[in-house]
């Protein structure tokens, strides 16, 4: 990787479009996306200059600070014997391009999905770091990482809910993240405002910190456990409550923790009560934390697809969950949630990769073709295409070798959030 810190300081007030910077602030200090791009637009310049510093890094080699163009006077003059423009570009020229173009884009989107998901992951795992020995801090740095999600995901217009071809860090990182992905985008369906948002995003980050002072081993509930195991498992309720408390955490975060357990029906745990008493934030964590769960156990051989998980959720759990929840959940997720494994309506085989809850009906879609490299495949978004859609879901092992092989489902599934109608600042490679 490249070594950022030789690359030359730069006076804020001599920034310009075009130039590639780098901010030291951290993901969580600033609005952009990343936190290195190149600057794209005056808008940006002015969020710099707001943001209080004196100087940033830039790289010279990465801007794009070309000249302005000549005058007109200075083109040479057209003579009359100017030769005749050639033929234009054929049809499969023309759908070449076009393909090129789309698959660019399409990458570019996917890495700075993924980039912004590292640096969350980046972030989180400050916090935990934080947590044993400066608990105050750990708050601080919980607060500003979900207000940079926040900053992120409350822009206009609509969200895709994003499959990650690779989830970021171990096995806890990525399930507090999936939590707190998801569950404020079904937070932000239910249109909560932006304090209980951020109570919202501190709790389904913290919901397992009390995970902390339990045997490893001890971390993931198994239907093995003993009496006495399955007891200290449910201690990481009333341990990350603890913790939550020497952290300063206010109430509604508490709440979370201390209930992301607790079914509609009284069967959760640890304190057995109905959906009545359980909190907002706390009945859309305990709801988003089994469909994590299910879809990435401890023992992957286990682990159900979204699709599956969803059903599973809707045919035995209806009692578990807030009904208008479960449905605004199956709703915002899709009836075929990123990560599953499809059969289309011609019979193709296709992976589920991003899903508008707006049409959840019609996802976006990779597809086996054996015609174009898996590098080069192209995602097809159904909706743009009135006659195909979705014939059946499929667990992986369905599908045949050649497909399974090119459409690679992921053993552990990690989400984040696509905003389709932002651009988004170019990525650091």
């Amino acid at each position: 990787m490249q070594d950022r810190t030789t690359d030359p300081l730069i006076d804020v007030s001599q920034l310009t479009v075009g130039m590639f910077i780098h901010l030291d602030l951290g993901w969580m200090s600033h609005p952009f996306p990343l936190s290195s791009f190149k600057i794209a637009s005056s808008d940006q310049l002015l969020i710099l200059r707001r943001l209080g510093l004196t100087q940033v890094r830039w790289s010279p080699a990465k801007s794009d600070l070309s000249l302005p163009p000549a005058p007109a006077a200075e083109a040479p003059a057209a003579t009359s014997a100017a030769a005749e423009p050639g033929p234009g570009p054929s049809p499969e020229e023309i759908a070449r391009e076009a393909h090129r173009q789309a698959l660019l884009a399409q990458r570019e989107a996917l890495r700075l999905c993924e980039a912004q998901y590292g640096e969350a992951a980046a972030g989180f795992r400050v916090v935990m770091d934080a947590v044993p020995t400066d608990p105050h801090r750990a708050r601080a740095e919980a607060e500003a990482l979900t207000a940079a999600l926040l900053d992120k995901m409350l822009v206009e217009g609509d969200l895709n809910m994003r499959l990650l071809n690779e989830a970021a860090g171990d096995r806890s990182t990525a399930h507090a993240l999936n939590v707190c992905i998801i569950a404020l985008l079904l937070g932000r369906a239910f249109g909560l405002s932006r304090d209980e948002m951020m109570d919202l995003g501190v709790g389904s980050l913290l919901h397992d910190v009390g995970k902390l002072e339990v045997a490893a081993r001890l971390r993931h509930r198994d239907e093995s456990f003993t009496a006495a195991e399955t007891q200290a498992y449910q201690q990481h309720v009333a341990k990350g409550v603890a913790i939550g408390q020497n952290m300063g955490l206010a109430p509604a975060p508490l709440l979370i923790i201390a209930q992301h357990h607790e079914h509609a029906d009284g069967s959760g745990f640890p304190q057995r009560i109905n959906m009545d008493r359980m909190s907002t934030g706390a009945r859309i964590v305990a709801l988003v934390n089994r469909f994590d769960g299910l879809c990435n156990p401890l023992i992957s051989s286990k682990a159900m697809t979204p699709h599956e998980a969803l059903s599973l959720m809707f045919a035995q759990g209806r009692n578990r969950f807030d009904a208008t929840m479960l449905n605004a959940f199956i709703r915002m997720m899709g009836v075929y949630p990123p990560g599953s494994t499809v059969q289309l309506t011609d019979d193709r085989y296709a992976l589920v990769v991003s899903v508008n809850s707006a049409r959840p009906l019609k996802p976006r879609v990779m597809v086996h073709d054996p015609k174009i490299h898996q590098d080069d495949a192209l995602v097809l978004n159904l909706e743009d295409m009135p006659d195909l859609g979705i014939r059946r879901s499929l667990k992986p092992q369905q599908l045949p070798r050649a497909a399974l092989e090119y459409l690679n489902p992921r053993a552990r599934i990690a989400y984040f959030f696509d905003a389709v109608n932002t651009a988004p600042g170019e990525l650091v490679t």
